[in-house]
């Protein structure tokens, strides 16, 4: 799959194609749908299938400081849409100047003279161009003029989150803030990742028989709430199944939030300054204070005996790749 970031990385030869824009921020099951539809509609016209996403969010240029918490940096969205076979995603740069063009203008630069759009697949909400004054409609009635068509494809996916309102990234983000990593997962079709460099931290855990991986976490992360869970901690393409910490370590009176995860059953790993992930599986208690250390060990005994459980019973949702 082909990566470009920005309009001019995009090859000059380029021929027509098969094109849909947006954050696409988790790559959800909705998501999934309308890209699996993009692909689909580009191998039936034999033409490549291009998704066009930004960076930073657009919100963050248009209200800064209102940057959401992000399901997945610009490169696992990237792992994720070559994995939905889509032939190539561009990440155009969101600026201030990018932000104040026209819809028309939007049309042209991007879809017209660069991609060459033979056809535009969009969710029936999609909005683009400044102010986000252009919709589904008027991206039509350009059509019209400019050769391409359009198909907007439901994202309703049903299910049990949500109080069954249609997947979105907004969705996810609420879920994995309350700490519902399961309903996250229902919305995302997968556990919910974060990742980032490990870290030297206080190395409480490996004094007290339990090594955890610090995880350096990227900015913006959406981090589900404090508390303990199951999961899986993966380096180097190796998943190895994990019980995971979140919070500030109220034991010991830190105040510094951290994500640490304890590889079960492994020893004398060295993982400073490896990229890691952690992919949550289960939510299984919430941050306490134990009034003696021994206490303390024995809840986080019961915690890696029941993270070991719920990840073998989940083998099917194990990471395939870090």
């Amino acid at each position: 799959m082909q990566r470009w970031r920005g309009l001019e990385d995009i090859p000059q030869d380029w021929g027509r194609s098969v094109v849909t824009i947006g954050s696409y921020d988790g790559v959800h099951r909705g998501h999934q749908l309308l890209v699996g539809r993009v692909v689909e509609r580009a191998r039936e016209l034999g033409v490549p299938s291009v998704v066009v996403t930004f960076d930073p969010h657009p919100s963050e240029v248009v209200r800064p400081g209102s940057h959401p918490p992000l399901l997945a940096p610009h490169h696992r969205r990237a792992e994720l849409m070559a994995e939905l076979g889509v032939d190539a995603v561009l990440i155009l740069p969101f600026t201030t100047e990018f932000s104040k063009l026209s819809p028309a203008d939007f049309v042209v630069k991007v879809l017209v003279d660069k991609l060459h759009a033979k056809l535009v697949v969009e969710g029936p909400n999609f909005r683009f161009g400044h102010r986000a004054a252009g919709d589904v409609e008027f991206l039509k009635e350009l059509g019209g003029t400019y050769d391409y068509d359009v198909e907007v494809v439901d994202l309703y996916v049903g299910g049990t989150v949500g109080d069954g309102a249609p997947f979105s990234s907004t969705l996810a983000r609420r879920l994995v803030a309350e700490g519902d990593v399961t309903g996250a997962m229902e919305v995302l079709g997968r556990p919910h990742r974060v990742e980032g460099v490990v870290v030297r931290g206080a190395q409480r855990g490996r004094e007290l028989g339990f090594p955890t991986a610090n995880v350096e976490t990227l900015p913006h992360t959406a981090i589900p709430a404090d508390g303990v869970y199951a999961g899986w901690l993966t380096v180097g393409g190796e998943a190895m199944p994990a019980a995971i910490s979140v919070g500030t370590n109220v034991q010991f009176d830190a105040t510094e939030r951290t994500v640490e995860a304890y590889a079960i059953d492994r020893v004398g790993l060295d993982l400073y300054g490896m990229h890691a992930a952690v992919d949550f599986l289960a939510y299984l208690r919430g941050m306490e204070k134990f009034e003696t250390i021994d206490a303390l060990l024995e809840r986080m005994a019961d915690d890696v005996r029941r993270a070991r459980e719920l990840v073998a019973a989940h083998e099917k949702a194990a990471p395939v790749a870090g």
